[in-house]
């Protein structure tokens, strides 16, 4: 049994990545347990990098937000799923300052052992997600995880443009864990 933790960056409820993670854990097999955290639903600073953390007791941020919650329950997941909208050709700016202040020692009590990828953006040039993927190998080469694999949706604009063929790729993932 895994245990698989969503960052799902979002800020629009029950838009296209809504959807897509839904659907991903529609797929998740049963003897698995799967938990959601949807950035719009917590206050997460950004990174100050001020790198108290390194030299505080327990690796504490300075900062007074809700990121202490984020960090417990990454210390359980075994699997992490990044699912985000794509702005500018970039993850959401909710989701990036989440993922920044992972700039801590406390990243290494994290359990995580994979890393998989969620994103869709309304453009459809062929590299709408070049410089995301760039990043997600670099983390996965830092860390040394194993990558589960991508869904990758392009041109969703708006709320619905999502195709059930998208939502079967994102199930597919799901049922592949």
């Amino acid at each position: 049994m895994s245990k698989i933790l969503v960052l799902s960056g979002s800020p629009r409820k029950n838009g296209n990545t809504d959807l897509l993670v839904e659907a991903f854990k529609n797929g998740i097999k049963k003897n698995n347990e799967i938990d959601i955290i949807s950035v719009r639903d917590y206050n997460i600073n950004p990174c100050i990098g001020c790198n108290r953390c390194f030299e505080n007791d327990g690796n504490i941020c300075i900062q007074r937000d809700d990121m202490p919650l984020i960090y417990d329950r990454m210390k359980e997941a075994d699997i992490v799923v990044i699912a985000s909208p794509v702005y500018f050709y970039g993850i959401s700016a909710q989701l990036k300052a989440l993922v920044d202040r992972f700039h801590t020692p406390m990243r290494n009590s994290f359990n995580t052992k994979k890393l998989g990828l969620i994103l869709v953006g309304a453009a459809t040039i062929p590299e709408l997600f070049d410089s995301i993927l760039i990043q997600y190998k670099l983390i996965i080469k830092f860390f040394g995880l194993e990558d589960i694999g991508t869904v990758l949706v392009s041109g969703s604009k708006d709320k619905g443009d999502i195709t059930e063929n998208d939502l079967k790729k994102a199930y597919k993932l799901g049922e592949s864990l």
